[in-house]
């Protein structure tokens, strides 16, 4: 589904992406997982069109994309949904409203249609009904369910997650996991999510990509990626670990 060969990116004189390769399976979790700061939201931005690299290519459904225009990119753009780091929902727009935005934005649909919609995706994710509320009235698992409702509005092929389950309690992590999984699942779609948190990686994912100073160091399944003998990865396992015996 999605083939990255040699991504090179930086900022001044930050180099970020020093030459990512991965391959993201279609129809499948895959974790890009590494610590806070190694560049993880920058690839994710450039899956998505939103930054361009200095050097590589990016492959969509056979697609080149960093040889488009902005009006192939825009319609290339429109296979992707996307849950945002805390959700970002609209704080001045009710529940409904945020999960109709992109509807009314990219679709011309009756007010009819999108409520019907909206209705649905919103069920799809546990919170049925509850169209009127505003974010403000929501727990933070609530939001990250309403904004997962919004990311599968227009009926994306690929769903990018950036950190689903940052600043939530365990329990309320682990459901939010469950519904990645569960949502998967049914759709069959391609998920590509970033996180720093092993836990997450381990319960959702199909396969794993370890990020580290800007390269992939591993990939595979989670059984081929817990058994590696790579340094950063045996380091990061532990730290994860002695974090599980804490909580």
């Amino acid at each position: 589904m999605i083939e990255i060969r040699g991504l090179h990116k930086s900022f001044g004189a930050l180099k970020v992406l020093k030459g990512v390769d991965i391959q993201i399976p279609k129809g499948r979790t895959t974790v890009i997982l590494g610590r806070s700061g190694t560049g993880k939201s920058v690839l994710l931005k450039h899956i998505i069109g939103l930054i361009t690299p200095d050097r590589g290519k990016i492959w969509i459904d056979g697609v080149d994309i960093t040889r488009l225009g902005d009006k192939a990119l825009n319609e290339m753009r429109k296979k992707f949904g996307m849950l945002f780091q805390e959700a970002a929902l609209f704080d001045s727009m009710t529940v409904g409203e945020n999960v109709a935005f992109p509807l009314r934005e990219h679709t011309r649909l009756s007010e009819e249609n999108i409520g019907k919609i909206v209705a649905y995706k919103l069920e799809q994710v546990g919170l049925p009904g509850q169209e009127e509320k505003m974010p403000a009235e929501l727990s933070g698992g609530m939001k990250r369910r309403v904004g997962l409702a919004r990311a599968l509005a227009l009926d994306p092929e690929i769903v990018l997650f950036d950190e689903p389950t940052t600043g939530l309690d365990p329990p309320m992590a682990e459901a939010i996991e469950d519904l990645i999984i569960e949502t998967q699942r049914r759709l069959g779609d391609t998920f590509v999510v970033i996180t720093h948190n092993i836990t997450t990686a381990f319960h959702i994912a199909h396969k794993i990509a370890m990020l580290h100073e800007g390269r992939v160091v591993v990939e595979g399944s989670p059984r081929t990626f817990r058994r590696s003998p790579h340094p950063v990865v045996q380091a990061f396992m532990a730290r994860g670990e002695k974090k599980e015996v804490q909580e």
